[in-house]
């Protein structure tokens, strides 16, 4: 039956005429009020904005092109997703913030307290006048020379000399019998900031000398405190020194005995130091305790254990050093590290020295440096310029073999450096088996092993040393004339500290890496930057990579 539209039926019930709407209409008008009440307000207000005249409208009917319409959509798209992206990198560099704010390095009882400290501390050194009294330009002068770069507030002048530095003089004949006569960059500006009782972060090459400016202070602290003060039983340390691993550990305190055992023999007071290692016979530790001590160096986990069971306490100590501060924080020593400050009872100067210091390792200790001053001797991460680098392709099955061949770039002493211990087990058997006076350390080895090892090594009674990343980390063996990476670490930074370990001090040294097809392809992007930045050699297969990558984005564009 056909509706008459004049019908009750057809009007509402006010008699107003109500026109027929198909579903399909209806369920699109739904839609659109559905949409426009959920969609941000920020979009509606700028589409309300952009609402024009009719002939500015943007559709079909519209007196713009087609062209111009699409034109100017995508630079409103592109407008709403530049902002979009601005939000989330402001959202992301807040969340950073807070992250580095609430991982300082810092005791647990300074972060609940909210305690702040705003100045350094105060020692008794100051430069000669004249040094004082020098114009900036001329401290720049000095800085750009040997390639210091620094940051900070009040940065001590560079001193150009022990003597200058105001060290007795049988601290600068010790020196030179070790064959330092004039200090290296790093010293030229660290070793005045630590005397003047400055925070820092050190950074440079691995055998630039670092050791040296934050032990050579401690010592002469240390004489201060005695001669002021002698320490009794029970009391100190005074200085503590931190080190990732043993072997770096006993090589600090080495230095530590022999500057303090010339000083004993020219009447100064003798001091007394104490190495807290793993591996070792506790009874003894605990004996040199009890007597007091000034200094100590140690690994973080024996330490935390006589902290921890009070057998040694931080009362009196003023003076903290994280060597290899990066190694240690990012190896997950963090909560080691913080358990450790929470022993302090009140500020300390704090040194952190490392050859690779990342950006985010700085923040994390700038929080817990009062006014730190930032000494950087060349790029971090860099490796020396001293060290000509070869890098070889060699074949997995090939290298034990090519191994020998390699050995005769060089007169000994050589390193081989290897990722596995396995590995550094049958490089070694291999060697004593084809007649070569060769030793081994690994982290799997006992404390008395290695360091017998090392004391053949050092002392040349064994040509070569095969190691893992352990010995990679600050040790200073003497004269190495060539570090052969047996296979490339799977971090750019451990490769700096391996080669790092000869062309020390000036001395040139060579550095074989081997590589094949199972090395990371970004490892090897990073070595070739290395390579690049240092003007060495790059090898055709590394060049290699930027075409290859460039014809798969090709294939797959």
């Amino acid at each position: 039956m056909q509706r008459n539209h004049s019908s009750p039926e057809a009007k509402g019930g006010d008699g107003d005429y109500i026109p027929y709407v198909p579903v399909k209409e209806r369920k699109k008008a739904e839609f659109e009020k559905y949409r426009k009440r959920h969609r941000p307000a920020d979009i509606v207000a700028e589409e309300n904005k952009d609402i024009g005249s009719e002939d500015d409208a943007i559709g079909p009917r519209s007196k713009v092109s087609l062209l111009d319409q699409h034109s100017e959509l995508k630079k409103k798209a592109e407008a709403h997703k530049v902002s979009e992206l601005d939000k989330q990198k402001e959202e992301e560099a807040k969340i950073l913030h807070d992250i580095k704010e609430a991982s300082a390095l810092m005791s647990v009882a300074e972060l609940a307290k909210g305690v702040v400290y705003t100045e350094p501390l105060v020692t008794g050194w100051n430069p000669p006048r004249y040094i004082l009294e020098a114009p900036e330009s001329k401290n720049n002068r000095i800085r750009k020379k040997w390639h210091i770069l620094v940051e900070g507030d009040n940065i001590p002048p560079p001193i150009k000399s022990f003597k200058e530095m105001k060290f007795p003089k049988v601290v600068v004949n010790s020196l030179k019998k070790k064959g330092i006569i004039h200090p290296t960059p790093i010293q030229i500006q660290g070793l005045p900031v630590v005397l003047s009782g400055r925070d820092m972060i050190g950074i440079a090459f691995t055998g630039s000398g670092k050791t040296l400016v934050f032990a050579l202070p401690l010592v002469m602290f240390c004489l201060e405190q005695e001669k002021k003060l002698p320490f009794g039983q029970g009391e100190g340390p005074y200085g503590l020194m931190v080190c990732p691993s043993r072997e770096l550990a006993t090589q600090t305190h080495e230095l530590v005995c022999y500057l303090s055992e010339e000083l004993a023999h020219e009447g100064f007071p003798r001091l007394k130091s104490l190495l807290c290692i793993g591996g070792t016979a506790v009874r003894g530790q605990v004996e040199v305790l009890k007597r007091g001590l000034h200094i100590v160096v140690a690994t973080p986990g024996r330490l935390m254990d006589l902290l921890e069971k009070r057998i040694m306490n931080l009362e009196v100590c003023r003076y903290l050093v994280l060597d290899e501060a990066d190694r240690m924080i990012d190896l997950g020593f963090e909560d080691d590290i913080r358990t450790i400050f929470s022993f302090f009872k009140s500020q300390r100067q704090t040194l952190l020295f490392s050859a690779t210091m990342p950006k985010k390792i700085q923040n994390f200790a700038k929080s817990a440096l009062v006014q730190p001053v930032i000494v950087n001797v060349g790029r971090a991460g860099a490796a020396s310029l001293d060290v000509i680098q070869e890098v070889e392709y060699v074949k997995q099955e090939a290298k034990i073999v090519y191994l020998l061949e390699c050995l005769q770039k060089t007169a000994p002493p050589v390193l081989i450096f290897s990722e596995k211990k396995a590995e550094v087990d049958d490089i070694h058997e291999y060697l004593l088996l084809k007649g070569v006076e060769a030793v081994s350390i690994h982290g799997g080895k006992d404390q008395e092993e290695r360091q017998w090892a090392i004391k053949e090594f050092k002392s040349q009674r064994k040509d070569v040393l095969v190691a893992t990343d352990i010995a990679g980390k600050g040790l200073d063996f003497p004269n190495i004339q060539h570090v052969i990476n047996y296979d490339m670490p799977a971090d750019i930074e451990n490769y700096v500290h391996r080669i790092g370990r000869t062309g020390r001090c000036g001395k040139t040294g060579i550095a074989t890496t081997f590589v094949n097809k199972l090395c990371e392809e970004s490892v090897l992007r990073d070595l070739k930057a290395l390579l690049i930045e240092g003007n060495q050699k790059v090898p055709p297969f590394l060049h290699q990579l930027d075409a290859l990558s460039e014809d798969l984005l090709d294939l797959g564009g």
